[in-house]
């Protein structure tokens, strides 16, 4: 069997690390509105890589995160005067319902990433022990993007274009804008776990790291998720978790194009569906209208 590598950029051959045997991670969804049809494009495209796998005859473990904790949610739950955490877990269980309803199959594991607090602050301390990441006065630490050499290989750029699109860190301490937050101190009055840095919760990219390495090991055979997650999320999680172990992290990593809609409802011109941008269509349309999953 031959599939397209996106780190080479080309097709090879699938040979598993242990034979007859696949681990495969997909980057979830981060919880802090409802899902978009999107999300379950996605979720579709990778389900069905697992089945497939698993028809020719390999025993995989699929593991597929939730980000349950991030600015979204802190910001969105304060606006429904929701405890965050609750507030997660209604999306998460509203998430889960609405993919069960389009038969997309659940992982081997659903990692989420408030479970896994503990083996995060294990990895940054291993981090910062081998010198690729360091802590500021103020309870932050950062990883030091020059401290890995082959930093933005997988995107095909260089250091400073990669910080382009990144969600926005700039804060007292840092030592290099192109540093990226593997954990961040708390605000006033926001949700905190305990750490040797101080109160605060993990930065976005070390929660597939530590997660994947948790469930599939130091390294593992595919790495899924969308071609946005190339440039930014998947080249920090590359750099902290080979930073971390000193060897080769991912054999094969797919990954799906965006799902685009081609007019919005004002009548404009379409593009990417994401919630950002306000273009898209809830997950939770396609249940209500009723719509069979072999449409979707």
């Amino acid at each position: 069997m031959k599939i397209h590598n996106s780190l080479t950029n080309s097709k090879e051959e699938f040979v598993p690390i242990n034979e007859n045997e696949v681990k495969m991670y997909a980057c979830g969804i981060t919880v802090s509105d409802n899902a978009h049809i999107g999300h379950a494009y996605q979720a579709l495209i990778f389900d069905v890589i697992r089945n497939y796998l698993e028809y020719i005859g390999y025993n995989v473990t699929y593991v597929r995160n939730y980000t349950d904790v991030d600015d979204k949610i802190i910001i969105n739950a304060r606006k429904k005067k929701e405890n965050p955490l609750s507030y997660a877990e209604r999306f998460i269980k509203k998430t889960n319902d609405e993919l069960n309803a389009l038969e997309i199959k659940s992982p081997t594991i659903q990692a989420r990433a408030t479970e896994n607090i503990e083996d995060m602050i294990s990895f940054i301390g291993k981090l910062i022990e081998k010198g690729h990441a360091y802590s500021t006065e103020d309870g932050c630490v950062y990883f030091d993007v020059s401290s890995f050499e082959n930093y933005g290989d997988f995107s095909h750029r260089n250091i400073d274009e990669s910080i382009n699109g990144v969600r926005k860190e700039i804060e007292p301490g840092k030592l290099d804008e192109r540093d990226f937050a593997l954990w961040k101190s708390a605000g006033d009055d926001e949700i905190f776990w305990e750490s040797p840095w101080g109160n605060g919760r993990p930065g976005w990219h070390i929660e597939c790291s530590a997660m994947s390495m948790k469930y599939l090991g130091e390294s593992f055979d595919i790495h899924t998720g969308g071609i946005d997650h190339i440039p930014i999320h998947h080249t920090n999680e590359i750099a902290q978790s080979e930073g971390a172990t000193g060897k080769k992290w991912v054999n094969y990593w797919l990954h799906n194009e965006f799902l685009v809609i081609a007019k919005t409802k004002d009548g404009e011109e379409g593009g990417k569906m994401s919630k950002s941008s306000g273009n898209f269509l809830t997950l939770q349309t396609l249940v209500d209208k009723g719509y069979d999953p072999l449409d979707y």
